[in-house]
């Protein structure tokens, strides 16, 4: 009888933990955690798969392959393979069962952080309006349309109050550490920054503070960046502008140019390479004419990676000196940005 008792718990122990296995496959993508762990690559053709340097050992030439529609990982050089859960046995030296509570952490980490974040973009949200210097830079920068600036969840960080905000809520300030939310001294990290939260598959996961003042840097939080910005609400055109600045996103939403999105910078994450990639359209390149040529030279670089993926690509030139936000903001307008569209070369 007591044999019996025993296998029949065993036997739901088993089931137990292949039911949290499944739900861990579903929650947590391999793709986005190697991204996380710093791991670079790039698309394969029109699909799924993504080639990189195999973490597990030195090598030139990339041989490491990761699916992220199924979730699997496979090294040509080496010959390891297999899930989310076998990446971080021998990634972190692990067994089974620790992995699985190890990624168990990880994934009730990741939702905390969402919940905070998000209360962290609706807090700045509402600072906005009581702070006349973040209105008077946002006019500067071309955004008076209130509809658009709600839209695009544009906030204020005045510093000092978010941290106030949050632990009332029960958060530690050692969590808000570890997000970046506060920096090492328990201050608010952000501070006289237009704040625009980023979004991925309907939640935050990090959030961009652009600084009113000449002394402050421009920052985003610890972590990934995300997807391309607002691309749920674009994926579906033909034809998408790619700018690497929000407020040239802001002023082209705002003259009518809604199938632009934005990188964030001129460097794609695999995440947005792939975004761009998911079916034939032709991409806008519109970065920044800089004086050193170095948004040219990215545009150059970015376009020919998109040709090789057969993805049609035109170089938006801008006047000398100018990127979309300071074109509309001198005095260019929808006709004349138009007439640049259609001017671009492959």
């Amino acid at each position: 009888m007591l044999a019996t008792f025993s296998y029949v718990r065993l036997q739901r122990q088993n089931c137990a933990v292949g039911e949290d296995v499944e739900k861990l496959k579903q929650r947590l993508s391999l793709l986005d955690y190697l991204q996380q762990q710093s791991w670079t690559a790039r698309s394969i053709a029109h699909g799924p798969e993504f080639v990189g340097l195999c973490p597990f050992h030195p090598e030139s030439r990339p041989s490491f392959y990761v699916n992220a529609r199924k979730n699997l990982f496979y090294c040509h050089g080496c010959g390891q393979g297999g899930d989310l859960i076998r990446f971080v046995q021998l990634s972190r030296h692990l067994s089974f069962r620790q992995s699985l509570a190890y990624l168990q952490q990880q994934s009730a980490l990741t939702a905390d952080s969402t919940a905070v974040l998000e209360q962290a973009a609706t807090f700045y949200q509402q600072q906005l309006d009581r702070y006349p210097e973040a209105r008077r830079y946002l006019q500067q920068r071309g955004l008076r349309d209130p509809v658009l600036i709600k839209e695009l969840r544009i906030g204020y960080a005045p510093g000092g109050s978010l941290r106030r905000h949050l632990t009332a809520q029960g958060y530690s300030c050692e969590f808000l550490r570890r997000l970046g939310l506060l920096n090492p001294q328990g201050h608010d990290a952000f501070y006289r920054r237009i704040i625009f939260p980023c979004c991925q598959d309907g939640r935050v996961v990090n959030l961009y503070g652009r600084s009113i003042a000449a002394a402050f840097a421009h920052r985003f939080l610890p972590g990934s960046k995300g997807g391309l910005f607002a691309w749920e609400s674009v994926r579906q055109f033909r034809a998408v502008i790619l700018v690497e600045g929000l407020f040239d996103l802001a002023v082209l939403w705002h003259a009518g140019f809604r199938h632009a999105t934005c990188s964030l910078g001129t460097h794609l994450n695999a995440g947005q390479f792939q975004q761009l990639c998911d079916r034939p359209r032709t991409v806008y390149l519109t970065f920044d004419v800089d004086v050193n040529g170095s948004g040219q030279q990215a545009s150059q670089q970015l376009a020919q990676r998109l040709c090789f993926q057969g993805i049609a690509t035109r170089c938006v030139l801008l006047p000398e000196g100018h990127d979309p936000n300071s074109f509309f903001v001198q005095g260019g307008d929808a006709g004349q940005f138009q007439a640049l569209l259609e001017a671009a070369q492959p």
